[in-house]
């Protein structure tokens, strides 16, 4: 039976809405909220068999000053219906920021789901820890973790959670960013969110896909928003799902600080960080040196900073928003992202070109509509090199990215750029067409009548697509290593085939073009049968059956938009195969397919003029976002390249030949 949530939580709910603020939890409970008739929501595990746990009721209650303070408190009630569902349940871990917030655990007990009998009402043991910090790319914060294991956790037990955290001091004054959604990774019979601001505070608010309509209340000096609901189900997602969907609930809301503000707050922590040493100009004096032009110049810096100098960030307090002094960097060897920008902008500025900061996401996603501090996580620098229109933008901890070349995952995302004046300019990434995402691989050479190859491989990529070469070869190979590559790449194209020679590039040289080159012979690449030689394509296919096995499987109709860039990427490729026959030989050619859609294009061409054999492999991807409805368009498209499933060529030899 359906139980309204009003006869859950309304009523003493409703006392307090009136009192024009939200309910104050402490570990002695939480006085809207009877923990007893929560429990009664428990269901049966047959009815919930794909689901190893359920919420009986997810809950926050959100109360934030016009300063950014305040405290929010989250209670997560959750029956475990099978094993798989003990060790989500039964270890548990929360994190805060050490310096800016305080933790509390109200409580942490474990019910029997049939008696309502505490099994537990503590944790059996509890452990608080500093976060921990990598090897490889070390950062050191003042986030701090309590891990939580709790006693007695099985199939038909109740877990019940509740722990606040409440912000001490704001990174930026009256800057704050908060945000729930609805919809959780399991049904959710039950779904509260309190939010407790004063009346007189102007905020930004935004509701996404909601079924049910908020409640507001003012009395006195605050104002209390209520969202609550119930039976949320679990949404199982799809293929290609867009972030920018209609379907998840949710609701964000920011502060009424604005980008103005932000850039005006990182200019003035950042002003005094840009002064440069006897040391510093003697260093920029030799790592510029022998450079022609000032484009050469800048280069040269980039590739000092991002390749030479370690990453190490040491985000304690302030330092997790200031950057180090260019001295400190210099002398220590090290820095993360905001230092390693700022030596750049300062060096950059030395020299005569202007360079800015800017402020980003890493991985983008930055919602232009809510400013604040919290959406940032990166920095990187904006420079105006001499020739060259608008920003060049340069990521001084990606060691990897050629000079001017934009990350993928910040392209078309959001930044701030500042100013030394605290001046704000907001800025979105370009965009690389997916031309400028180019994969090549070309396998020349001759085959015999014994079906035996000996030719070559080459393989060069640009953009997007050109780190996984870059990475590969941006450690010195041993002789060893190199034996190593050659063999797996001979042997990646024809069974037997040996490594005469390899050609590779050095990943680190920014200049250089990402392109490798193996001399193979030995590599049986035809079989004779029936008089005729049996080719083994090395290139791949447009063959897709599996993937359309599972769309076509899938739930109809489809819920979620369609990612366009998640099916090939905004990406180009290129595979061709130009073989000389043995004299006499010619190829059964196959029909080639051609076919185009909004999510991209594919060519499969085959050709023979004289002894050269031809086969030439095309795909593009694009970006976008198209309606739920446009899976059947994209179901077609896959089908038509799965006419390319041609894995083998029958050469025969003519009469007389």
């Amino acid at each position: 039976m359906r139980i309204l949530f009003a006869a859950v939580l309304a009523a003493p709910l409703a006392a307090s809405a009136l009192a024009g603020q939200a309910p104050r939890i402490t570990e002695e409970g939480d006085p809207s909220v009877r923990s007893d008739t929560v429990y009664k929501l428990a269901v049966k595990p047959q009815d919930h068999p794909d689901e190893p746990s359920i919420l009986l009721l997810d809950d926050g209650v959100v109360r934030l000053e016009a300063d950014g303070t305040g405290e929010r408190t989250y209670r997560y009630v959750g029956q475990v219906l099978t094993q798989d569902g003990v060790e989500g349940w039964g270890e548990r871990t929360l994190s805060w920021d050490g310096t800016r917030q305080r933790l509390r655990l109200n409580w942490a007990r474990v019910v029997d789901a049939a008696t309502g009998k505490v099994i537990s009402d503590k944790p059996v043991h509890d452990q608080e820890s500093l976060a921990p910090v990598s090897m490889s790319s070390p950062v050191y914060t003042d986030q701090k973790l309590r891990r939580l294991s709790l006693g007695g956790v099985a199939p038909g037990t109740i877990v019940d959670l509740s722990y606040t955290v409440e912000s001490l001091k704001p990174v930026l004054e009256g800057d704050f960013l908060d945000s729930w959604s609805v919809h959780t990774a399991s049904h959710t019979r039950r779904s509260r969110y309190l939010l407790d601001l004063p009346a007189s505070l102007t905020t930004r608010l935004l509701e996404r896909n909601l079924n049910f309509r908020r409640r507001e209340r003012v009395a006195g000096e605050r104002r209390v928003y209520e969202w609550i609901t119930s039976e949320v189900p679990k949404v199982e997602g799809e293929r290609f799902m867009a972030d920018s969907n209609g379907v998840y609930m949710s609701i964000q809301v920011g502060g009424n600080v604005g980008w103005p503000a932000i850039a005006r707050w990182y200019g003035e922590l950042s002003k005094d960080r840009y002064a440069l040493t006897p040391a510093l100009e003697a260093k920029l004096a030799e790592v510029v040196k022998g450079s022609r032009t000032r484009e050469d110049s800048l280069r040269a810096l980039h590739r000092w900073i991002a390749q030479d100098l370690r990453y190490v960030s040491l985000s304690l307090g302030i330092g997790g928003y200031q950057p180090r002094m260019p001295a400190s960097v210099l002398e220590t060897q090290y820095g993360d992202c905001k230092d390693k920008a700022t030596l750049f902008v300062a060096l950059a500025r030395r020299m005569g070109v202007n360079a800015y900061p800017v402020l980003l996401s890493s991985a983008g996603g930055v919602d232009e509509k809510f400013p604040s501090v919290n959406q940032f996580d990166h920095m990187i620098a904006a420079v105006e090199v001499p020739g060259r229109p608008g920003y060049t933008y340069l990521d001084l901890t990606s060691a990897l990215t050629p000079f001017g070349s934009i990350i993928p995952s910040y392209q078309g995302e959001f930044g701030l750029v500042v100013h030394p004046d605290g001046r704000g300019e907001p800025i979105r990434f370009p965009l690389d067409p997916p031309s400028a995402n180019r994969a090549e691989t070309l396998i020349a050479g001759e085959l015999d009548a014994e079906g035996i190859f000996r030719g070559s491989m080459t393989a060069r990529s640009s953009g997007a697509v050109q780190y996984s070469m870059r990475n590969a070869f941006s450690s010195p190979l041993s002789a060893k290593d190199r034996e190593e590559v050659g063999r797996t790449l001979a042997q990646g194209m024809f069974d037997g085939a040996k490594a005469d020679s390899v050609e590779f590039f050095d990943g680190r040289d920014l200049r250089a073009e990402p392109r490798t080159r193996v001399w193979v012979s030995g590599g049986r690449a035809a079989s004779a049968s029936g008089g005729t030689l049996i080719l083994t394509l090395p290139l791949g296919n447009g063959s897709s059956t599996q993937l359309i096995s599972a769309l076509e499987a899938a739930p109809s109709p489809r819920r979620f938009p369609i990612d366009v860039a998640g099916v090939i990427g905004p990406v180009e490729s290129v595979s061709e195969l130009r073989l000389t026959l043995p004299e006499g030989y010619k190829a059964r050619l196959p029909q080639g397919v051609r076919t185009t859609s909004a999510f991209g294009t594919y060519a499969a061409e085959f050709a023979q003029q004289g002894r050269e054999l031809r086969v030439t492999k095309r795909i593009a991807g694009t970006r976008g976002t198209l309606p739920p409805e446009k899976i059947g368009e994209l179901l077609a498209w896959l089908k038509e390249m799965s006419k390319d499933d041609v894995r083998f060529l029958v050469l025969e030899e003519a009469a007389g030949g």
